[in-house]
């Protein structure tokens, strides 16, 4: 027994070996390619393939970076400021969208009178576009936070509502008639078999959400913002400045990058009862 269990050790040990190998060639990998697009980049500037003034080389755009944690112009703010006024309100309609569109899907696709009630008003929703809200937003809220983190609502309300409802429609029938026969009720069942199995889907719908919040950013902040990551892009457009709008361009992909890597972690903790073949 004590040998079996030896080597049952030394062969978890070995795959815990293995598979922080392959991540670390993964990780490699992906740094390799993000040197070879900077590489290339800047070999296509210096060269003089592209004009400096259209498309600046990564020095230039790191030299902007750096200059803009202490300097102010061209938008009023320093590189934080912008940082912590797009988190603000990115993520004030992400989590909204969360805790609203969440447990509305699987609701609607667990009960099939909520789904017959709701879904109608939801389908008549959802093909709007979230910009088209922009009209109707500044006449409910004006043009402060609220207004800026409902247009981000909007655009990462729809994918939560989708997933959630998909995830919990593919609930396995087996565990549900084999709940009822030990008796469980329906509300037992959606709790402890529904919303479980539905979790991977939930998941991706929070993925998407994150993605639309970030991609909408720059509209929501649109509605005459004076500081945020999307107001630094304008007024770098604005001034005939594509190193501030590319400075801009990079922080949103890295917060965002970041906050996919949290999620990420939430995900797998959330899901750790899932074996992963």
């Amino acid at each position: 027994m004590a040998t079996g269990n030896e080597k049952l050790e030394a062969g978890l040990l070995e795959w815990k070996k293995q598979k922080s190998k392959e991540g670390l060639n993964y990780a490699l990998l992906s740094a390799a390619g993000i040197i070879t697009l900077l590489a290339v980049w800047q070999l296509v500037v210096s060269l003089g393939l592209v004009n400096e003034r259209m498309l600046p080389a990564p020095t230039q755009i790191f030299e902007t970076l750096m200059y803009k944690f202490a300097n102010k112009a061209p938008d009023g703010n320093v590189l934080w400021v912008n940082i912590l006024a797009s988190l603000q309100v990115a993520l004030s309609g992400f989590l909204a969208a969360i805790i609203i569109g969440v447990p509305l899907g699987l609701v609607m696709g667990w009960w099939t009178y909520a789904d017959r009630f709701i879904r109608p008003i939801f389908e008549l929703v959802r093909p709007v576009p979230p910009i088209a809200w922009i009209p109707l937003v500044v006449v409910w809220m004006g043009i402060g936070l609220k207004a800026k983190a409902l247009i981000i609502f909007f655009t990462a309300f729809v994918p939560c509502v989708i997933n959630s409802y998909t995830g919990i429609k593919l609930t396995n029938k087996t565990l549900i008639n084999v709940s009822r026969t030990f008796g469980a009720s329906n509300a037992e069942i959606f709790w402890k078999v529904g919303v479980p199995s539905s979790l991977p889907m939930v998941f991706a719908g929070i993925r998407v959400a994150l993605g639309n919040s970030w991609s909408t950013l720059v509209a929501a902040e649109m509605l005459a913002a004076s500081a945020g990551l999307g107001y630094m892009i304008q007024i770098g457009r604005t001034v005939a400045r594509p190193d501030i709008v590319i400075v801009g361009m990079v922080v949103i992909g890295a917060i965002g990058a970041i906050l996919s890597g949290f999620l990420s972690r939430a995900e797998k903790y959330f899901l750790r009862w899932k074996v992963n073949r």
